[in-house]
């Protein structure tokens, strides 16, 4: 019998880990967001329509910044270009002040892929 319960007790141990580390991860990214959102200032309707685009945009560009198959200039140019695909609907939610922010912001994960 005593031979039963140690392997399930690692088994549970490591199921109770993981869906730490995840929820860990969820919460991570959500006060990210918030971070993001309190740094654009944005109202509560802006944060609805802004939050989910950039909650998309957040998994690709990680993506980017950790395969280190692409080049510096590959990261850029795709990082850029998931940018660019998203721009127009910021720009339209956004204010010109919170936009500039919002590409200062960019600029600076940029820096970050490449370097």
């Amino acid at each position: 019998m005593n031979q039963y319960i140690r392997p399930i007790a690692a088994a549970l141990c490591f199921g109770v880990f993981m869906l730490m580390a995840t929820m860990s991860s969820a919460q991570q990214k959500s006060a990210k967001l918030e971070e993001i959102a309190q740094y654009l200032n944005l109202t509560p309707e802006q944060k609805a329509k802004i939050l989910p685009i950039l909650a998309d945009e957040a998994p690709k560009v990680k993506a980017i910044k950790e395969d280190h198959s692409f080049s510096r200039m590959q990261k850029m140019q795709r990082i850029k270009a998931i940018h660019q695909q998203t721009d127009p609907q910021m720009k339209a939610i956004l204010s010109p002040e919170q936009y500039q922010k919002l590409q200062a912001m960019r600029h600076k994960t940029l820096a970050d892929a490449i370097h």
